[in-house]
């Protein structure tokens, strides 16, 4: 199929854009790398009047350190950021985390603002942002707002990015030395959207112990799934096979997916709890190779 008719938009600068979308507002869509934006088009699930291409704002574009974050323009291309020597550094779950993101044609111009934008409950970025605690910068011509990513998300393709805002940068905490990192997940085959998918970060104490977790998961929830209770309920303890089973039966416990054509609420279930498992223990050996200086 074909999209329906549009104008298109073409600025060159983020002030262009955000007037442009203060002026079209709810009847514009934006057009960032359009890896989900065009097929909704073709199919007319969407059909905006406006076409607003921030292809040419180069401005939305970077990778920068920042002190204890870093700073992502919006419109920087995936593959950018699997081929930054900044993110094999200082972010090793987000550079973890992409190489199950489609296929290196997608992340050629798939951009991490439009991923995150979609909120597709199943896709491995807003995961890794909502696990690392980072935050979205979501910019209109009345000023800025700096959202967290678990604010962000509201609803299955839901989030709090209202029409005449632009998210413009993203920004996540550098990762310390002493924090161990994994992501998993498992689809029908590579570069399809995954039945589940987790991202877990875990710091732990020299003797073994954990210091903190966060646990995201991905395709079992409208919004990214995090449990905080079951994450506290950790510190203290160590980290062994059979406390990362315990916490992801307690995880399991209370996810409901929905079922759909690819796998039924129980499968969902189960494999994300198989995942949770697997990855903590990934995460908590990577901690402890920390205390080791191992590599």
């Amino acid at each position: 199929m074909k999209p329906s008719s549009f104008e298109y938009l073409d600025p060159r600068t983020t002030e262009e854009a955000l007037a442009l979308l203060a002026e079209h507002g709810d009847a514009a869509k934006v057009l960032a790398g359009g890896q989900s934006l065009l097929p909704m088009l073709n199919l007319r699930l969407l059909r905006p009047s406006q076409l607003i291409d921030i292809n040419r704002v180069s401005e939305l574009s970077y990778i920068e350190s920042r002190g204890s974050e870093l700073a992502i323009g919006a419109a920087t291309r995936q593959r950018a950021l699997e081929r930054s020597a900044l993110i094999r550094e200082r972010c090793p779950l987000l550079l973890e985390a992409i190489p199950y993101i489609a296929h290196f044609q997608i992340r050629n111009r798939g951009t991490i603002g439009g991923s995150l934008s979609h909120a597709d409950p199943a896709a491995e970025l807003p995961a890794v942002v909502t696990a690392l605690g980072g935050k979205v910068v979501l910019k209109s011509r009345d000023g800025e707002r700096v959202v967290p990513a678990e604010e962000f998300y509201l609803g299955y393709l839901t989030t709090a990015l209202r029409p005449d805002e632009l998210m413009t940068e993203i920004r996540l905490p550098a990762q310390q030395t002493d924090v161990g990192v994994a992501f998993l997940e498992f689809s029908r085959r590579h570069g399809d959207f995954a039945l589940a998918a987790v991202a877990a970060c875990v710091t732990t104490e020299p003797n073994g112990a954990c210091r903190s977790a966060r646990i995201v998961v991905a395709g079992v929830d409208g919004v990214p799934y995090r449990n905080p209770t079951v994450e506290e309920s950790l510190v203290g303890q160590p980290l062994t096979s059979a406390t990362c089973e315990e916490v992801a039966q307690a995880i399991g416990r209370e996810l409901s997916p929905q079922e759909d054509l690819h796998a039924s609420s129980e499968y969902r279930r189960e494999l994300a709890t198989v995942l949770v498992a697997r990855a903590l223990g990934k995460a908590a050996a990577k901690a402890a190779q920390c205390h080791t200086g191992a590599r």
